[in-house]
């Protein structure tokens, strides 16, 4: 089972996979999508508000953060990484629940990445907001290190996600019930 979805000119066959017995998703993934994630960047670039600098959490919005950059003639982006690693100093740390993720995660940002937003107006970017609970986690991460959140911004508002006001995004999909039929 497949869902159809047009997105910034181009279409694509999402494949659903199901997350419990009554629940599937139309799995949207960007890696290896050059095409997609190149139309996608320059469509979000255009309903984007006035900002300093992206944040994006790890992993499936890295190469959609990454482009946004690119394009927009900025060097730099921020992300919200899973895994502490060696290097990181002064780390910041928030839980995150996701719906495409058993159980809670971490999510930390570096202290030299929490300075360079400190005051500065920041875009938090992801590829699909479902629940918003990884929207919500970086938020939290970009409020602790200063920054001003001025948008949340994704491709996908997926669900009862599309409702929201707070949220800029360029295509609405919908999750399905156990037999591939859209929830509504």
């Amino acid at each position: 089972m497949t869902y159809h979805l047009n997105i910034a000119g181009l279409e694509r066959d999402l494949p659903l996979c199901p997350l419990n017995d009554n629940l599937m998703i139309a799995a949207f993934v960007i890696f290896g999508d050059v095409e997609l994630t190149c139309a996608c960047a320059g469509e979000l670039l255009k309903i984007a508000p006035d900002f300093d600098y992206m944040v994006a959490p790890e992993a499936k919005a890295i190469p959609l953060v990454h482009e946004m950059a690119r394009q927009s003639g900025r060097n730099t982006y921020v992300l919200a990484r899973k895994s502490m690693k060696r290097y990181m100093r002064d780390v910041i740390a928030v839980e995150d629940r996701s719906i495409t993720t058993d159980g809670k995660q971490m999510l930390y940002m570096d202290g030299a990445d929490a300075d360079k937003i400190r005051g500065k107006r920041v875009v938090v970017l992801d590829d699909v907001i479902s629940t918003g609970g990884s929207v919500a986690a970086v938020e939290n991460l970009v409020n602790r290190a200063g920054g001003i959140v001025v948008g949340k911004m994704s491709i996908l508002a997926e669900g009862v996600a599309a409702q929201r006001e707070d949220i800029r995004y360029l295509s609405a999909i919908p999750m399905f019930d156990g037999q591939g039929n859209p929830i509504e």
